[in-house]
């Protein structure tokens, strides 16, 4: 009996200790297959195949016409089974000259034996490629190694051309910066996958199975930008910036009526083939769009907005007088002009003589709730919504605080801050019938066929002027380049229309006497708009940086050449008419400015006495309508032409400080335009003969 018992206690035991070893293996295996089971299965994939990212090709940018502006090419990726290079110093003495990397790094890679493939080096060429096949032909044991597989690397085929804008991307295809960052998800595509079974050495098994995933390319970017127009902007800010030594430029082509944006330069700027990554500070500047993210006080280019307002909200019209005596005071602060004195003018005239004090007048009579209401219209004081990274809304004093004194700054592009592409945007509005359009840059988005997923249309913002007075500031803004300070980019045989003007910059928060900002906004053609062209020159280190001096020849050349390419034709249309200087000697001064005034030409008079002795040009000349005359009163003899003098100094003098300046040392003066002189032939400090023609540019600021 007890023998009995014993055996069943025992077998008790037996059955608990297998029940408890059939429930460990049971929860065990529950473990395995169902909590562990997907993280095991994953595991076990990896160890027994080997996974190859298959790279997507990264969507190519394009211009409006289809020309490629940057691509994903073919490259390779180099690298190496550390196991099975029998000698790293002689590998690297043979691998490191031709994929030019540092020796020393290329040996500490080798060292790593427990990986069967390390990376020695991406976005490796063709080329190079080709060149260590050849070496692993000649070498096997030493070379055989290496390993080879397919990469893709960015290129930008024009370099620094519109380089801001596109952007660049990092080592790994991502955009980093401009188009290439805001539309990543749009060209990056998705990778594709390749698995591939090994042994556990990592070693292809000849029978084992490949599974391949293809990538999903990604899709085109085309922009509004011409290649064309963009290369004439390009071509015409490397000449701004050089003859201007300036610190930077930049340089807008909008087309009027959508809000297309066909060029976009800004300059210094880089490669992004070969970026200076090693200098991220130098790098971050140069690759911020300012022409979006940059706000500035923009001078007397403002002057257009103001003026169309108050032409708009009939506070003025075309004929209305004003009299500039220099200055003039607001809430006891006083408000110079750059002139000393404008004297009597029509607000055409205030216009091409760029007076302060008449867009001061305007904008008190226009009031700060109406003119607040024209400023936001015209899209100020808010981001304009480009489709470019980084854009600021500028700074607009809030309507509430806005004082007198500060409404008349405002008047003439003082006391408010824009970016570029705001001042552009309103600017077309101001000559494109009323409309201020939004800006963009991307015109569609292309899928791998090349047919439109996405389209852009152009879309009206606000209406902020009638369309009769933008074809009245059309007429007015043509003047200001025929007759007034917009006159270097007078093209003969076009009609084009602008304004000049000179911001203040700010040092240590104090306003620069000797810095500014110089800058030319224009359209054309006159009789119907088709672009606007914004050139920017920031702190220009030439005698007279004013903008029509800095700006306006460059924007001049972007015209010309944008206007040919477009095929206008020149015509006599766009001529200026010519007369002949009469001869006024003689007379007094009232006499003689009745006589120019009929023809109709400008005067300026040296001030001496009441009758005019002398006059430049001679009577007869040939002179442009609306050009000037200087008239002398003074009884002084020009010297013997056989006595040397040497040519003073004119430059950032008036017209009148200028003749004085060369009738004091015996020499005539032939001038051409107005404001201060900002060019002279002969230059200062020549020697000519007493009694010779000394040539001056003026031009306003």
């Amino acid at each position: 009996m007890r023998a009995e018992l014993l055996i069943r206690k025992r077998i008790s035991k037996l059955m608990i200790v297998l029940v408890a070893l059939f429930g460990a293996i049971a929860v065990r295996i529950v473990s395995l297959t169902v909590i562990q089971g997907e993280a095991l299965t994953a595991r076990g994939v990896r160890q027994w195949t080997q996974e190859g990212k298959v790279a997507a090709r990264r969507g190519s940018i394009v211009d409006r016409n289809g020309d490629t502006l940057a691509l994903s090419t073919t490259a390779y990726i180099v690298s190496v089974d550390p196991r099975a290079v029998p000698d790293d110093e002689a590998f690297a003495d043979a691998v490191a000259p031709v994929l030019e990397t540092d020796r020393d790094q290329l040996v500490r890679k080798l060292g790593s034996k427990g990986y069967a493939s390390v990376q020695l080096r991406r976005q490796v060429s063709r080329e190079t490629v080709d060149t260590l096949r050849a070496m692993r032909a000649q070498r096997p044991e030493l070379l055989r190694g290496l390993s080879f597989s397919e990469d893709t690397r960015r290129v930008y085929l024009n370099g620094a051309f519109l380089c801001q804008a596109l952007g660049l991307t990092n080592i790994d295809s991502v955009g980093q910066s401009g188009l290439e960052k805001l539309y990543e998800t749009v060209l990056a595509g998705e990778d594709g996958l390749l698995l591939t079974e090994v042994d556990r050495k990592a070693r292809f098994m000849p029978d084992g199975k490949t599974t391949y995933v293809p990538p999903q390319q990604g899709n085109t970017l085309q922009l509004t930008i011409d290649s064309s127009i963009q290369g004439f902007t390009e071509r015409a800010m490397r000449e701004c910036i050089a003859a201007n030594h300036a610190k930077a430029v930049e340089a807008i082509v909008m087309d009027v009526h959508t809000g297309a944006i066909l060029a976009l330069c800004m300059k210094p700027d880089f490669d992004p083939n070969a970026p200076p990554r090693d200098n991220v500070k130098a790098l971050t500047e140069l690759m911020r769009i300012t022409a979006v993210s940059d706000a500035y006080e923009p001078g007397s280019t403002f002057k257009s907005l103001t003026c169309s307002a108050a032409l708009d909200a009939g506070v003025t019209t075309v004929s209305d007088t004003f009299n500039c005596s220099g200055s003039i005071k607001v809430d006891g602060d006083t408000i110079r002009c750059w002139k000393k004195s404008h004297g009597h003018e029509t607000l055409a005239e205030g216009l091409q003589n760029s007076c302060n004090p008449v867009f001061v007048q305007l904008a008190l009579r226009l009031g700060a709730e109406r003119m607040y209401q024209y400023l936001r219209a015209f899209g100020l004081g808010v981001r304009t919504g480009i489709d470019l990274p980084g854009e600021s809304a500028g700074i607009l004093i809030n309507s509430r605080n806005v004082k007198n004194v500060d409404l008349a700054r405002i008047g003439f592009g003082q006391s408010v801050a824009v970016t570029p592409i705001q001042l552009i945007t309103a600017f077309s509005a101001v000559v494109n019938g009323g409309r201020l359009m939004k800006p963009y840059i991307v015109a569609a988005v292309l899928d791998e066929k090349g047919d439109p997923i996405q389209k852009t249309a152009a879309q009206v913002v606000s209406v902020p002027i009638k369309p009769e007075t933008s074809e009245t500031m059309r007429g007015l803004l043509e003047q200001v380049v025929a007759s007034g300070g917009g006159h270097n980019a007078y093209i003969e045989g076009y009609r084009v229309g602008g304004k000049t003007g000179t911001a203040q910059v700010y040092i240590d928060g104090k306003v620069s006497g000797s810095v500014h900002i110089g800058s030319f906004i224009g359209f054309a053609p006159v009789e119907n708009p088709r672009f606007a062209v914004l050139v920017i020159v920031n702190a220009a280190d030439v005698p007279v940086d004013y903008g029509g001096t800095t700006a306006a020849p460059y924007a001049r050349q972007i015209i010309a050449d944008t206007l040919e390419y477009l095929g206008y034709q020149k015509s006599g249309g766009g001529d200026q008419k010519k007369e002949k200087v009469p001869d006024v000697t003689g007379m007094t001064l009232e006499e003689a400015a009745r006589v120019l005034r009929s023809v109709p030409f400008k005067w300026e008079t040296d001030g001496v006495s009441d009758t005019v002795t002398d006059q430049m040009p001679p009577a007869g000349t040939e002179l442009a309508s609306g050009g000037q005359v200087m008239l002398y009163t003074s009884d002084q003899d020009s010297a013997t032409p056989e006595v040397m003098a040497a040519v003073p100094d004119v430059r950032g003098m008036s017209v009148v400080e200028a003749s004085r300046a060369l009738r004091a040392r015996g020499f005539e003066m032939e001038l051409e335009g107005s404001g201060v002189a900002v060019r002279q032939s002969p230059a200062a400090g020549m020697f000519s003969a007493r009694g010779s023609t000394v040539k001056v540019l003026f031009s306003m600021p």
